[in-house]
C-alpha cells in the first residue's frame, strides 16, 4: 500500500473494531506527518472526529500523540521488525605473486617528474531540514445540551463527548420556553409556542369536561340530601 494515501474510512472502521477486540493496530506515518514519515507506531485510541480532525491517538516511542487519518497508513506486514543481514563470506586469499627476475642496464635512470594532483575543495552542504509538524494539544471534548419534547413532556439532557453528564430529566413548559428564548434561531421559538398553545387548549377542554362532570355530581348529591 502507498504510504502517502492516508487511512480510508473503511480502514478507520477496521482499526476501531481491532481496538474494541483489545488489539493495537500498527500504522506507518505518511509524508504529511513531517520528519517522522516512514516510521511505525501503534494506534491506542480513537477520539471523537467531530471534536478534532486529529482523532487517531498513536503511540510512537514514549509519546502518545493525536494525528489525522491523512498522516497515517496501514503498516505492511513485518513493518517495524529488524531484519538481520547475512554476513558476507570471506573471500579466499590470493597466492603471493612470484617476483620475476629483473634486468638492469648500465644506463643512468632519469627520475620521473612528480606530478602534483590538483586539489579539489569540497564544500559540504548542510542537510536540508524537514519541516516539523506542530502537534496540536488535545483539547476537551465537546459539550452538548439537548432540550426535547415527547409525549407531552419537556426534558433536558447533557453530554460531553461520549460521556453522559445528565440523563434526561423533566422540566416545566415555562422553563423550556425560557431556554428556547436564548436561542436566536428563526422558527424555533414559534414552534415551541405552538406546542404550548396546543397543550393549553387540550388542558382547558379537559378542565371544562371535569367541571361539567363535577356539576352533575353535586346536583345528584343535592337531590339525595333532599330525600332524607
Amino acid at each position: 500500500m502507498d504510504a502517502g494515501q492516508g487511512l480510508s474510512t473503511s480502514e478507520v472502521q477496521s482499526i476501531r473494531e481491532a481496538l474494541a477486540a483489545g488489539r493495537k493496530p500498527r500504522v506507518v506515518f505518511t509524508a504529511s506527518a513531517g520528519q517522522i514519515a516512514g516510521q511505525v507506531g501503534q494506534v491506542i485510541e480513537l477520539t471523537d472526529p467531530e471534536v478534532s480532525d486529529e482523532f487517531v491517538v498513536v503511540r510512537f516511542g514514549r509519546d502518545e500523540l493525536p494525528f489525522s487519518p491523512a498522516d497515517l497508513a496501514v503498516a505492511p506486514k513485518g513493518a517495524g521488525r529488524r531484519v538481520v543481514e547475512p554476513k558476507p563470506e570471506p573471500e579466499p586469499e590470493a597466492p603471493p605473486a612470484v617476483a620475476a627476475p629483473e634486468f638492469v642496464l648500465d644506463t643512468p635512470r632519469v627520475p620521473a617528474q612528480r606530478q602534483e594532483e590538483p586539489k579539489v575543495e569540497q564544500t559540504e552542504k548542510p542537510p536540508a531540514r524537514r519541516a516539523v509538524k506542530a502537534v496540536k494539544p488535545k483539547g476537551p471534548a465537546g459539550l452538548t445540551v439537548t432540550l426535547a419534547y415527547a409525549d407531552g413532556e419537556w426534558t433536558v439532557a447533557a453530554q460531553q463527548g461520549s460521556k453522559a453528564l445528565a440523563k434526561p430529566y423533566v422540566v416545566k413548559p415555562a422553563e423550556a420556553l425560557k431556554m428556547v428564548a436564548l436561542v436566536d434561531v428563526p422558527g424555533v421559538q414559534e414552534a415551541v409556542e405552538q406546542i404550548l398553545g396546543t397543550e393549553r387548549a387540550e388542558a382547558e377542554q379537559q378542565a371544562e369536561k371535569l367541571r361539567a362532570e363535577l356539576a352533575e355530581i353535586e346536583a345528584r348529591l343535592a337531590e339525595l340530601r333532599e330525600a332524607r
